[in-house]
């Protein structure tokens, strides 16, 4: 092709596929102006022109605008720069769609309400940075104080929850939990005193005194009824807790009637409080670790089990 050749309108649209008003509109807008005119006045290109309008024609459908368009053939802006902040910026939009369809999957699977659906919606479109700065919020209205136990602050921050670019329905249903519970007040008093006590991984009393082999004997046992699904108010739950109950008895001198239990309930309640053990199964799930069978904390079940009124 002799770079002297100069191109009719509809010799450019032959070669570059693109219309004869499309190749107008760019002629008139500028960003490819024609080389001459014909002496009967139609417009006439080279073919630095046609290698323009082929670039222009490949950077609009990547998504470019036309002024950036105009700065890269301009070399205002190196194709490179321009195709790096263009994929940036798509990541972006395939993250937010990503989660849009994982919340859309929630409401299906869930058959949520307009308020849930609203809800879940505004939470998963927080950018990466909000949601951090809505977990350190949390982090600093916990133990922002000058009293705070900095290993339980410690201990929290190492766990922090992160929502992945393409979450599951079953991590972005426990993301929106998460993220009302964090906002709760009354959970923040509760998970201070609570990870102070998980910190510094001091026993309990009842642990200290009922000695090592009952408590593992008794972790054991409960772990197992969690693993058969056994409901700790159910009738199958009978015969493990009263089993445990006569061997905390007979280790304190006590009586294994219905008092007793409760004491024992309060005892173990201590350790662990229903709404924190929550909190950390839901960072568990939003993070996508596996959850470890020995750190799933057995004394939930034991405290209902004990508190469950029937005759011991």
């Amino acid at each position: 092709m002799d770079v002297t050749t100069l191109y009719s309108i509809g010799e450019l649209s032959r070669r570059t596929g693109l219309s004869v008003r499309t190749i107008r509109f760019y002629s008139d807008s500028g960003v490819v102006a024609p080389t001459t005119r014909s002496p009967a006045g139609y417009r006439l290109y080279d073919l630095d022109a046609l290698l323009r309008l082929e670039l222009l024609r490949t950077l609009r459908e990547l998504g470019m605008d036309l002024p950036t368009i105009q700065r890269v053939l301009d070399r205002e802006l190196s194709v490179a720069e321009v195709a790096a902040a263009h994929a940036d910026a798509m990541d972006v939009q395939i993250r937010m769609l990503q989660l849009r369809r994982s919340v859309l999957r929630v409401v299906a699977s869930r058959g949520s309400s307009p308020e849930e659906t609203k809800l879940m919606h505004r939470l998963t479109q927080l950018s990466g940075e909000e949601r951090r700065r809505l977990i350190d919020d949390f982090m600093d209205g916990t133990f922002g104080t000058a009293d705070a136990d900095p290993a339980a602050a410690a201990m929290v921050r190492a766990a922090t929850p992160d929502l992945p670019d393409d979450p599951t329905g079953e991590q972005v249903a426990a993301w929106v939990e998460l993220a009302e519970l964090v906002g709760d007040e009354e959970f923040r008093a509760r998970m201070r005193r609570t990870a102070v006590r998980q910190a510094a991984g001091r026993p309990l009393d009842i642990e200290r005194d009922a000695g090592e082999e009952l408590m593992e004997f008794t972790r054991q046992k409960v772990a197992e009824a969690r693993k058969s699904d056994i409901d700790p108010l159910s009738n199958r739950a009978a015969p493990v807790i009263d089993d445990l109950v006569h061997r905390f008895a007979e280790v304190f001198a006590r009586t294994p009637d219905t008092e007793f239990r409760h004491w024992m309930a309060q005892q173990f309640e201590e350790a662990h409080d229903p709404r924190v053990d929550r909190y950390w199964r839901l960072v568990w799930i939003v993070n996508g670790w596996q959850a470890v069978p020995n750190l799933i904390p057995v004394y939930p079940w034991l405290t209902q089990a004990l508190r469950n009124d029937r005759a011991a």
